[in-house]
């Protein structure tokens, strides 16, 4: 299964007067990794689909805070 959470480590100059970020978090979505969406795939209801921002679950993917130790992510 891939992994939606990727890290990437921005360039830091030595003469830069800001502290430099060490790695920034960015998501990838769900449609890269489906390819050609499947016939009779599983859809939500119409109420749960606006409060999860899609139709179908296998495209919802909860955002977790890549910041939060506490959280584990899915």
């Amino acid at each position: 299964m891939p992994t939606y959470r990727k890290w990437y480590y921005p360039y830091s100059s030595p003469f830069d007067p800001c502290p430099p970020l060490t790695r920034v978090p960015y998501e990838t979505p769900v449609q890269l990794y489906l390819g050609f969406q499947p016939p009779g795939m599983k859809q939500f209801s119409p109420l749960q689909a606006l409060s999860h921002g899609t139709l179908w679950p296998g495209l919802y993917t909860p955002y977790t805070d890549p910041y939060n130790p506490k959280k584990k992510e899915a």
